[in-house]
């Protein structure tokens, strides 16, 4: 009764601590997404790749606070932190390097060729307009990679670690805070702890978050491809299992079809009590 009554008192305070975070979330949801590839940048600062950092930390936060089950890391938060707090040090290639391994195109090679399969062996336009769609995606994340990297690599060292010292200040890295923050991620606040009401609560935020991001025309269904067309018949339960032509034998003279023959033996008690 008592872990009970624990438990519920820290849903509460997670839900309270999430009230205040959740504007901050929203902005920097949106960010990633647009980081992604939902937008291509015209430019891409050193306080632009700040704020990427601090957006992937920021919904790292969201997904602790509402207890989501990782099972692989999605937005490496407490890395993006040290990252941030090594930057400020000067340690340039750490960021760099998680950097393109987030924003580096996946084989477009091979959508291309899906492309083409789908235009002029399987004529299905449908596929077709979402692959060239997925394309454009993959490019847009390409070329914010190639804007951030230019933006880091124009500079000298020392002005490198300048701007993102300033830019962490604006953001609430600085050094000591950054501790605070790491420390921070290891409290029971930010722990799992599985609860339905964290459970609604994430699922009404992220089906509106969803609903935002994907505003755009091209992101919309339009005429469904055949892999994803909602079924024509009732779908039969899913722990339900037929065995055709199944029926019980009970008796030799009792649905007994291939004529067996068995013999029911009869129990004895050992107190020849019947």
């Amino acid at each position: 009764m008592q872990e009970t009554a624990t438990t519920e008192r820290l849903v509460k305070q997670k839900l309270a601590v999430f009230d205040r975070l959740q504007t901050e979330f929203e902005e920097c949801f949106r960010y990633i997404q647009d980081v992604h590839g939902q937008q291509r940048f015209s430019t891409f600062s050193v306080s632009d790749a700040v704020h990427y950092l601090h957006a992937l930390w920021i919904c790292e936060c969201k997904d602790r606070l509402l207890s989501i089950y990782k099972n692989f890391r999605r937005y490496e938060g407490r890395h993006c932190l040290e990252l941030l707090q090594g930057w400020q040090e000067g340690e340039i290639a750490n960021v760099v390097d998680f950097l393109y391994r987030k924003l580096d195109m996946l084989p477009v090679a091979d959508i291309t060729r899906q492309l083409h399969q789908a235009l002029y062996h399987d004529n299905d336009k449908d596929l077709a307009r979402r692959l060239e769609h997925g394309r454009l995606i993959l490019l847009n994340r390409g070329m914010n990679l190639m804007h951030v990297l230019d933006a880091i690599f124009a500079l000298k060292e020392d002005q490198i670690v300048k701007e993102a010292q300033f830019a962490c200040m604006q953001y609430g890295h600085h050094p000591s805070q950054i501790a605070e923050q790491i420390a921070m991620m290891d409290t029971p606040l930010y722990s799992f702890i599985p609860h339905r009401v964290l459970a609604q609560r994430n699922m009404m935020l992220m089906n509106k978050m969803g609903a935002n991001v994907m505003s755009k025309p091209a992101d919309q269904p339009g005429q469904r491809s055949w892999r994803v067309l909602e079924p024509t018949e009732p779908l039969s339960p899913f722990a339900e299992h037929v065995i055709e032509g199944y029926l019980e034998l009970t008796s030799p003279l009792s649905n007994n079809i291939k004529g067996h023959r068995f013999i029911d033996r009869p129990e004895h008690s050992e107190t020849l009590d019947m």
